[in-house]
């Protein structure tokens, strides 16, 4: 994964927007990497996976998966087929973490950042 990308995605978690347009950017951002065919976002729901946004065609054999932690809490994970570095990865699921938040399920208690 380019720098520029990654750079691409640091500036769309930073630009304040709605959770849902920034987590559908950044897997288009992520599928628009040469190397990268599908990129998804599942969110936690009731203790089980549920899909979010998605971009590209899966290929189950390139997975590569990155727990989504806030505050040390599981709120989802972030799915990539594709070549991409581990460390990249990693990068990209601590970027989204506060968006991905604000699609879990918090069980009806209020969200404060």
């Amino acid at each position: 994964m380019s720098a520029p990308l990654l750079d691409r995605i640091d500036a769309l978690c930073a630009d304040g927007s709605d959770a849902d347009d920034v987590l559908r950017g950044v897997v288009q951002a992520l599928t628009d990497e040469p190397a990268v065919a599908f990129a998804e976002i599942r969110f936690v729901e009731e203790g089980r996976l549920v899909a979010g946004p998605s971009a590209g065609a899966p290929d189950e054999a390139r997975r590569h998966v990155s727990a989504v932690d806030y505050r040390g809490g599981r709120v989802g994970e972030l799915v990539v087929d594709g070549e991409l570095a581990a460390a990249a990865l990693r990068h990209v699921a601590e970027a989204i973490s506060t968006y991905v938040l604000l699609g879990w399920d918090t069980g009806g208690t209020t969200w404060e950042p």
